[in-house]
């Protein structure tokens, strides 16, 4: 394989004027500048990416901070994020972190170590306090899950809207015993769906009643499952579920058909998310929809005008209520 200094011999010219033809520099003439790509081309020759890289110091690899790869809600935003930084000459890393703090730190000193560019953070459970130091000097994005009056730009939806939309629609529909499955609500996205929740019960004047409200530790479909077990145990049992991810109802369909529950007759459900299984469950999932794809190309697009230098603004996107059979009488 040729190397630099061959293709600086069969042009003509220094090996420094190779170097700056291949990083682009305007200092080099036309005339030299197609001497030097014919030499490269004749002799087949590839350029260091990492050499290149570590001249620029940027390493063009972008870190994407999730607490588990298994949620499918994340997918769409991966595809969104990968898809962008491909297309401007970055890669990507999925960093799981398991709520780990170890791991979080791993990937923190990755990018202080200029072993990566950037960190977009899809975490609920990071350490802010880390990630608000790390991003005083290095750019970082947050996707989905953010910090109210946080100093770090982000790309998210309005929750709190979102759920108090999908639990009118349920009102609407006739529904007065509406029960809540959450998650943990020390997540800001959880204390948002919850206020959206109350906020529609609220201008019905219908009250609001704990013990229709079920907080999940996780948002797998074993916990949804195990959340309608627990409020179809109650005494006076509820007619109608809004569940705050799409896991956790469509656990709550699964545990209903279990009981042999019709639904939407015996009890109405909506989701969040619209993950792709939400429209393959029997029947089909009424839920709120995220532009996942959206919002991972934006935060990709976001992050790299961070790397750039550039300010970056906090974007708020648009949700949409989708009605399936499970709402539909």
């Amino acid at each position: 394989m040729a190397n630099i200094q061959q293709v600086a011999q069969k042009a003509g010219v220094s090996v420094a004027t190779v170097s700056r033809v291949l990083n682009n520099a305007t200092s080099v003439s036309p005339a030299t500048k197609r001497r030097v790509e014919t030499a490269i081309k004749d002799l087949n020759y590839e350029p260091s990416m990492l050499g290149r890289n570590l001249r620029n110091s940027e390493s063009r690899l972008l870190l994407v901070l999730l607490p588990s790869i298994s949620n499918p809600f994340y997918t769409e935003i991966i595809n969104g994020i990968q898809n962008t930084a491909i297309a401007n000459n970055y890669n990507i890393l999925l960093c799981e972190t398991d709520s780990n703090p170890e791991r979080e730190n791993i990937y923190f000193n990755m990018v202080k170590n200029k072993l990566a560019d950037g960190i977009i953070s899809m975490d609920p459970t990071v350490n802010m306090q880390k990630l608000n130091e790390l991003a005083e000097n290095h750019p970082v994005i947050l996707c989905s899950e953010y910090e109210e009056g946080g100093c770090i730009p982000y790309v998210t939806i309005d929750s709190e809207q979102a759920a108090y939309q999908a639990v009118k629609h349920l009102i609407k529909l006739g529904h007065e015993k509406i029960a809540l499955i959450n998650s943990d609500e020390k997540f800001l996205y959880a204390r948002h769906r919850r206020e959206g929740y109350e906020r529609a019960l609220k201008e019905f004047h219908l009250p609001i009643h704990s013990e229709w409200i079920y907080h999940s530790k996780q948002l797998d479909f074993q916990d949804g499952v195990q959340a309608i077990r627990r409020l179809l145990q109650l005494e006076e049992k509820p007619t109608a579920v809004f569940a705050v991810s799409d896991t956790l109802a469509i656990g709550a369909l699964k545990g209903m058909n279990v009981k042999g529950l019709q639904v939407p007759h015996d009890m109405a459900i909506v989701g969040f998310d619209n993950i792709s299984f939400s429209n393959m469950t029997n029947p089909t999932l009424t839920t709120i929809e995220q532009p996942m794809h959206k919002m991972g190309v934006i935060a990709a697009n976001m992050l790299m005008s961070s790397i750039k230098g550039e300010q970056v603004e906090s974007i708020i996107l648009d949700h949409e209520l989708i009605i399936r059979e499970s709402t539909m009488g």
